[in-house]
């Protein structure tokens, strides 16, 4: 079975989606047996694409995108071995959400698997600024991924 990962910012256009398809490049590139997503905690953009920026951000750096956005929903706690938030905000959404202490103990923080991410571990929403806003959510999600690669291979060691 495979292990799943989401990863849950606001609308489920910028951040969630970067992360989702940098995450998705390194577990296709190891073979691993993993299932990533991404959605939001809002319904503004459920059904449209991704910001054409973090597209632009994405193909730039060399990974493939190809998003729909949707809303979290409460009832997919049980389907995520971990959900991933991108902020505090999230994180704070999600865990009132959350049905259990079993679904509770599923929600991180993406940045908490960067050990120089320092005190701040929000990533920044980028949506009300430039490209540049977006090559920061880039980094940030980047730095992330080797603590997060090491936390879901002994996830399926363990599994």
């Amino acid at each position: 079975m495979s292990y799943r990962v989401t990863f849950v910012c606001t609308g489920n256009i910028c951040r969630s989606p970067m992360a989702e398809w940098v995450l998705r490049h390194h577990v296709e590139e190891e073979g691993m047996d993993v299932e990533v997503d991404s959605s939001g905690t809002g319904n503004w953009h459920v059904g449209g694409e991704a910001d054409e920026r973090t597209v632009a951000t994405l193909n730039g750096a060399g990974y493939r995108s190809a998003h729909i956005a949707r809303q979290f929903e409460e009832s997919w706690f049980g389907r995520y071995d971990l959900i991933l938030a991108l902020d505090e905000g999230h994180l704070r959404a999600l865990r009132s959400m959350a049905p259990d202490e079993d679904a509770r103990g599923k929600i991180r923080l993406l940045r908490e698997f960067d050990p120089d991410a320092g005190p701040d571990l929000d990533v920044p929403d980028p949506y009300y600024g430039g490209r540049d806003g977006f090559d920061l959510v880039l980094q940030q999600v980047e730095a992330a991924m080797p603590g997060l690669l090491e936390e879901i291979r002994a996830a399926l060691k363990d599994g």
